[in-house]
């Protein structure tokens, strides 16, 4: 293969890593070193169901993605070691917690840092949204809340109704 279709592969590749990053919500960037086969398609499953995108990516080609970036800097001084990248396009809450929660079961991988809303996360930034409620359990208590004055606003009314009824 000659030099001039290298480069073209590679500057192709990186400008669908910077199409990536544009277009998720949240990005996560993992050391996987020392994953067993089997935890690797354990986690990726998990991933995958969750609507995630998980790749291995080296890190010159995310270096060369993310340079235009406000923190690439910072982003720049975790692309060491084998790197894989979390994309989380729809749960910006999913990448973080699935792998949050299997660094902790699996303890030989390690979160480096990720991206949230166009903003750098470190470790515990990346730690920090994995702990929020899922999008699903933010719904359900605001549709509770919600259902809750709802009731109590009925039951005054019905209070009303029968107080001017004269029914106790």
């Amino acid at each position: 293969m000659s030099n001039a279709k290298i480069l073209e592969t590679k500057k192709t590749i990186v400008a669908g890593i910077k199409e990536k990053f544009d277009k998720a919500q949240t990005v996560v960037l993992v050391d996987y070193r020392g994953l067993t086969v089997a935890e690797d398609t354990e986690l990726r499953n998990q991933l995958r169901q969750a609507g995630v995108e998980y790749v291995v990516l080296k890190n010159t080609m995310i270096h060369l993605a993310t340079k235009e970036l406000p923190f690439a800097d910072q982003l720049a001084a975790h692309l060491e070691g084998p790197t894989a990248v979390a994309f989380g396009y729809e749960d910006m809450i999913a990448p973080a917690k699935i792998l949050s929660d299997f660094s902790k079961k699996a303890k030989k991988m390690t979160i480096k840092c990720g991206v949230n809303g166009g903003a750098y996360l470190d470790e515990a930034g990346v730690q920090a949204l994995a702990s929020l409620p899922s999008r699903e359990v933010l719904i359900a208590k605001i549709m509770g809340s919600m259902m809750s004055s709802v009731s109590k606003f009925v039951y005054l009314l019905e209070a009303l109704r029968k107080k001017q009824a004269g029914e106790e």
